[in-house]
């Protein structure tokens, strides 16, 4: 599978083309090979002039491999027989693929051209096999033109022998266009897999995660955001709420920015500055608390140790300095069994924890949270169950996440907060978080606990 880059600066800019080699971080004039678990990527220049140069990624896929390997996933069936169309159709493969070899240019980060990286530039995208599963009508159109693409595509019909049978569902697609290429590139990632409509993996919820990184900028104001959403993440319905906080509409915001706003503000109010996110995942509240530099301590601790990897990564910490470190440490640990190198906190932050565990394991947790570190503060957000009723994706009496165990309702959660306060000397206060319905209030309920000497 195949895809190509061209960019073709005007003649009278006086930019060499070849700078897109600094902006992808590849050499134009190398052949960079890569080895990947579907196969060998390959990056290479096929013209590389001062008027006009093309970088290509091309993905060798191996499907007898993909068929023996119990690690991928059907894809739709796709790899259920060893002669399939995988070797050939972009698709989340060659979504991987751009996002491994070109990470960096995905964040717009270029240090010997930051203007250009910043810059709307005139690209060409040719991909020369897509594949629109589904009945959607015109779909190649319909999720690149609201980005900035002109989209020209032909069909490629199942046998030029015979030209009277219909076309197949396949297209050569070229996109032309003055894009970013940080925003380009972030666009094919996501967008491959959505026309596809399959994954070579299998689909868990930290595909939210990386749909609102590559979607940031561009598909919170796409027309066909909830249809990308769907397809992206193989409509799952599990998934959807999630994933309709982290890609909102426009105007709105996210509600896992009122989530984290509201944290941050509940332990300003407390004026904590040495705080242990407990629970942490791959680090949303950790970043927003490492760029807070009032926060003198953090600790971010999780039970998954491929989370804390995923933490430390968003949090760059291989690159970060001796007292960077010192300020920040990532530790493997379970919220329901007490630990001594918790004990002794400002604050710690439950951020959508608390419905994760098992409703016969909430006595650990609170003996291990308000007993056993015994912070002079706690935060506690959590879903507002009443408010499931205003997610259309969401079956009624269904959860939000297929982990959770269980979901309060306001007065449950009041019950359970005032149980806990009274039992280990804390005072509690509640506050909403989102947008507040009138009768079923905020989408998030937060509890923020205060040791009664510390009040």
């Amino acid at each position: 599978m195949l895809v190509t880059v061209t960019y073709e600066p005007e003649r009278d800019s006086g930019v060499d083309a070849t700078v897109l080699g600094y902006l992808l971080h590849k050499h134009p004039g190398r052949v960079q090979t890569f080895s990947a678990p579907v196969g060998d990527i390959h990056v290479f220049y096929p013209e590389a002039t001062a008027e006009r140069c093309t970088v290509a990624v091309m993905v060798e896929v191996d499907p007898v491999a993909l068929v023996r390997n119990k690690r991928f996933r059907g894809d739709a069936g796709a790899l259920d027989h060893y002669v399939n169309d995988r070797p050939y159709v972009a698709s989340s493969m060659l979504a991987v693929a751009i996002g491994s070899v070109f990470r960096t240019a995905m964040t717009g980060r270029s240090d010997s051209y930051p203007e250009l990286a910043a810059s709307s530039l005139p690209l060409r995208i040719d991909i020369p096999v897509v594949s629109t599963r589904g009945r959607e009508d015109d779909l190649v159109r319909r999720v690149f033109e609201p980005c900035g693409w002109t989209v020209t595509e032909q069909r490629i019909p199942l046998d030029p022998a015979f030209p009277d049978w219909e076309d197949s569902r396949f297209s050569s697609v070229t996109l032309t266009g003055e894009v970013r290429l940080s925003d380009a590139l972030r666009q094919l990632y996501v967008l491959l897999p959505v026309l596809d409509d399959a994954k070579h993996y299998w689909v868990g919820d930290d595909e939210i995660a990386k749909l609102e990184r590559a979607g940031e900028g561009w598909l919170t104001r796409h027309p066909e955001r909830d249809l990308i959403t769907r397809r992206y993440l193989l409509h799952q319905r599990s998934l959807l709420p999630q994933a309709a906080e982290a890609v909102d509409g426009p105007g709105e915001t996210p509600l896992r920015v009122h989530r984290a706003e509201a944290v941050l503000a509940a332990l300003h109010d407390v004026s904590a500055r040495r705080v242990v996110d407990m629970g942490c995942g791959p680090g949303a509240l950790l970043s927003r608390l490492a760029k807070d530099r009032s926060f003198t301590r953090i600790v971010g601790v999780d039970v998954s140790a491929r989370s804390l990897e995923t933490a430390a990564r968003v949090l760059r910490m291989d690159a970060a300095s001796d007292a960077e470190r010192e300020r920040i440490e990532l530790l493997h640990g379970s919220i329901v069994y007490r630990d001594d190198r918790l004990a002794g906190y400002d604050a710690m932050v439950l951020m959508e924890v608390v419905e994760h565990v098992d409703p016969s394991r909430l006595g650990a947790l609170e003996d291990a949270v308000f007993a056993g570190a015994h912070p002079a503060s706690v935060v506690v957000t959590t879903p507002n169950a009443e408010y499931n009723a205003l997610y259309p994706d969401l079956a009624g009496g269904a959860l939000r996440h297929d982990d959770h165990r269980f979901e309060w309702t306001r007065t449950q959660f009041r019950d359970w907060a005032e149980g806990v306060a009274e039992r280990h000397g804390y005072a509690v206060k509640y506050r909403p978080v989102g947008v507040e319905d009138a009768a079923l209030g905020a989408p998030t309920q937060l509890a923020l606990f205060r040791r009664e000497e510390s009040a």
